[in-house]
């Protein structure tokens, strides 16, 4: 589903909202029962090989078992690259690694892809003396 700029903003807005607050009901409802999830967190964790999940299920145990494991998650946005069918966002995890996930949508407006890729390395931050 392609969305326009604005929808993509939203969309993003509302991810970042429900990840940051850790609220895993938020989190689910933002992707459809169907949602293709691929990150190498889920192979990390033992629940695909592959790191894919492939329903919404498997989705909410991934997000269940995450967000006690990483108490002090926090998505900082970077960038939000907009595609021609769907968007990339770019964001530092609270480890500082540099992580793009890519979006696609449904016809509800739904995440029926994610793909989740990390930085190999955490990102020094400049400090310019400015924090």
């Amino acid at each position: 589903m392609a969305l326009s700029t604005v929808d993509y903003e939203q969309k993003a807005a509302e991810w970042y909202a429900a990840w940051n607050a850790k609220d895993a009901r938020a989190i689910c409802e933002l992707y459809a029962d169907n949602l293709v999830f691929i990150s190498p967190f889920v192979a990390k964790l033992g629940l695909s090989e592959r790191g894919v999940l492939t329903d919404i299920q498997a989705f909410y145990q991934y997000v269940t078992m995450t967000l006690p494991r990483v108490p002090n998650l926090k998505f900082e946005p970077v960038a939000n690259c907009v595609g021609a069918q769907g968007h990339t966002l770019v964001y530092r995890n609270q480890s500082s690694h540099i992580v793009a996930e890519t979006f696609e949508y449904n016809n509800e407006g739904l995440i029926r892809l994610a793909n989740v890729a990390f930085s190999t390395a955490p990102i020094k931050r400049k400090n310019y003396g400015s924090r």
